[in-house]
């Protein structure tokens, strides 16, 4: 089938010519994964907002596998037919196997096809599968571990979907199929056991053992012993992917040192995560929505406080945390150490900035803390009351007019409007502090979030510039305390803080960074790690970088307060001029400029799979490389005699003229490109910048430098 194929990677400014031709008329992708239609975590996000520029390449040889959840497909798949003949006569033929196998469009942006598979339907066939996973691999899988039994009824399957879809073919075709963590890994164990004309890829997200050490309170660089985490044979299912597959990528360098050790495989290709970038027709108007956004957050902490509204709300920065609640794990831990130290900073020095620091992570709760309901109840009654009040006033002011009378204001507010006023005061009178805690915590006492809270004494008290909001629950629009959406809340935020210990990509500081929000990532995050390559003055753009790899957790701390502090000197031009800098390098997170990188992991794995039809040779393909701004860094320690100067006057500033599009084009001008691209038998590129990072990991029986 003839391929739509209209995609060419030459939109991004500073960005060289990338068109690889492949004749690709008779190639079909398979993207397999548990969260096509299904989502669980990050994975959704990567596949969702890549499957627009994937469908561009592809056009309808692209098929999305995924299992079936009905309440999912209800609100996000269309059933259709297949279109495709051989795909219409597999999915025939599975389903009068004993098999429900469905397929759709999948409602997102791109609208890919999707093939769904019922594992319900089939779990009859659990046991037999197992048995002969165990014969073919010596992988045996414990009984108790569904999560285990759904990874070998979908493997299963989707291996039948595979060898079924190349039979049905009347034409020999090309089939490449991709692969998305351990859960779909055995699909591509028994394609290369079963020996089918499919090309393989595999891409792990984040190490399964990685993960659980993590999540488990281990020094994971210090200690990377496995131990007895009942998890073996999910660590054998993913790692016989890793080795069977064509090719292998994982999403950042770091993860990339990583699987090299605990998988045993050095990847092929780092495969960046990206997104959809949102380019507005009306230049900054991203400004206006954080415009927009702050102004409804402040309308949120006007309730939460209220009675103890003593600061000024034009001078109050709003950071936020958000993600799994790993305390340690996504650095909520030296986050909070971080605000009680910049807490002291702002009082000695006497500032008059108040920082309120969001933390948006689940965790188990019953409802809504009353005392918080309370205090929009209350915010919502003072504004009903302002609205009565001013009602009843221009009443009376519009009537003086027409009579041709200049009102008399001692007149104009009688006493009915006074005791109205003086209940609504006095409904705002409070005994007690503002809640730290949105909800009610079924674990309260042992919550490590308020025990750190406790330990350092922020309570919100008048006398604390530092402020602290926990909201231990997703947000949404629905919500009647904070009716907004994720993306609204972080366009109305200030600085997202991630201070991540263990972060194989990191979704959040890439999302504040196309919102052209500022924010903090780690060395030891993949986020943090691509930008410092990319850019070559991270913070000048708003992307702090904290060393967390070659510091102490006190020295990491202090650098952590450094940045919070500085960030609270800067004026609110600076602040401006500095989203200005970090939208900008939306570009670089843009799945049109990372989806080279899958391009060339697929063509890898093409010619691999089919050296006689295929021939690949790796481009020297080169990266973008931000340099530094045109203009010095808008930080008050490094910019004092340039742009911009500190003035409470801002918008009377004739003397120093900005230009943000000059800017822009100044630094279009100045892009290097240092770096290239990773193809074959080149897993981990820029050895020697990662050989420090190496040499503080401890692997059991493991000299990790013996092959630099």
């Amino acid at each position: 089938m003839p391929l739509a194929r209209s995609l060419s990677v030459t939109s991004l400014s500073g960005l060289e010519e990338w068109d690889e031709e492949f004749d690709l008329e008779d190639a079909i992708l398979f993207e397999i994964a548990w969260e096509v239609a299904n989502k669980v975590g990050g994975i959704y996000t990567v596949i969702q907002t890549k499957a627009r520029l994937t469908s561009e390449e592809w056009g309808e040889n692209y098929f999305l596998v995924g299992p079936y959840v009905e309440s999912n497909v209800r609100t996000q798949v269309e059933l259709i037919e297949p279109t495709n003949p051989a795909l219409k006569r597999t999915i025939d033929k599975m389903n009068s196997s004993g098999c429900k196998v469905y397929f759709g469009r999948w409602l997102i942006e791109g609208s890919p096809y999707v093939v769904l598979i019922d594992i319900a339907f089939t779990a009859w066939s659990l046991d037999s599968w197992k048995s002969e996973l165990w014969e073919l691999c010596s992988i045996g899988v414990p009984w108790f571990d569904r999560e285990a039994n759904d990874a070998v009824l979908f493997g299963f399957l989707t291996a039948w979907l595979l060898g079924e879809f190349a039979a049905q073919c009347e034409q020999p075709a090309h089939v490449v199929a991709h692969f998305h963590e351990w859960l779909a890994g055995l699909g591509l164990v028994l394609c290369r056991q079963r020996q089918l004309p499919v090309a393989t890829i595999f891409t792990t997200h984040a190490t399964l053992l990685g993960r659980y050490l993590c999540a488990g309170n281990v020094d994971f660089y210090n200690k990377l012993e496995a131990g007895d985490r009942q998890i073996y044979h999910r660590y054998c299912l993913e790692r016989a992917a890793a080795h069977c597959a064509h090719v292998f990528t994982t999403v950042s360098q770091i993860t990339a040192i990583e699987a090299e050790h605990l998988l045993k495989r050095k990847p092929d290709i780092v495969t960046p995560n990206g997104l959809n970038v949102k380019k507005f027709s009306a230049m900054h108007e991203f400004q206006n929505l954080h415009a927009q956004s702050k102004s409804r957050i402040q309308e949120f902490v006007r309730g939460h406080f209220y009675g103890h509204l003593d600061f000024n709300l034009d001078k109050c920065l709003f950071l936020f945390i958000a993600g799994r609640y790993e305390f340690s794990n996504k650095g909520a831990d030296i986050f909070l150490e971080a605000l009680a130290r910049l807490n002291y900073l702002l009082r000695v020095n006497h500032s008059d900035v108040t920082v309120i620091a969001f933390f948006i992570m689940p965790a188990r709760t019953n409802n809504f803390n009353v005392e918080t309901l309370k205090g929009q109840a209350v915010r919502k009654q003072l504004w009903d009351t302002a609205q009565t009040v001013k009602e009843r006033f221009g009443k009376k002011l519009y009537e003086s007019l027409l009579v041709g009378q200049l009102p008399d204001v001692s007149k104009m507010l009688d006493k009915e409007d006074f005791t109205i006023m003086k209940r609504a005061i006095f409904a705002t009178q409070r005994q007690c502090q503002p809640p730290i805690c949105t909800h009610n915590m079924l674990e309260d006492s042992s919550d490590p979030i308020l025990n750190c809270v406790r330990r350092i004494g922020l309570f919100n008290s008048s006398a604390d510039r530092v402020k602290i909001i926990f909201h231990p629950e997703f947000l949404s629009s629905t919500s009647p305390l904070l009716p907004m959406d994720y993306e609204e809340f972080v366009r109305g935020c200030h600085l997202g803080v991630f201070p991540s210990y263990y972060e194989p990509w990191g979704y959040t500081p890439a999302e504040c960074t196309v919102m052209g929000i500022p924010s903090i990532s780690t060395n030891l995050s993949g986020f943090g790690c691509f930008m410092e390559e990319h850019i070559a003055d991270p913070t000048a753009y708003g992307i702090y970088i904290l060393d967390r790899r070659c510091r102490g957790v006190d020295e990491s701390c202090n650098q952590l307060t450094s940045f919070l502090f500085q960030f609270c000197k800067q004026s609110r031009r600076q602040r401006i001029i500095q989203r200005n800098r970090t939208e900008r390098l939306s570009d670089l997170l843009d799945w049109r400029y990372l989806g080279r990188y899958y391009i060339a992991a697929r063509h890898m794995a093409l010619a691999k799979a089919f050296p006689d039809t295929f021939i690949y040779e790796p481009q020297e393909t080169a990266g973008f490389r931000y340099p530094r701004p045109a203009s010095v860094p808008p930080s008050p320690a490094l910019s004092r005699h340039s742009s911009p100067h500190h003035s409470e006057a801002e918008d009377n500033e004739d003397d120093e003229r900005y230009d943000e599009d000059l800017e822009a084009e100044k630094d279009k001008v100045n892009i290097r490109q240092p770096y290239t691209l990773p193809m074959k038998n080149k897993s981990i590129e820029n050895k020697s910048g990662l050989l420090d990072f190496c040499r503080i990991l401890t692997v059991s029986n493991v000299d990790l430098t013996e092959d630099y």
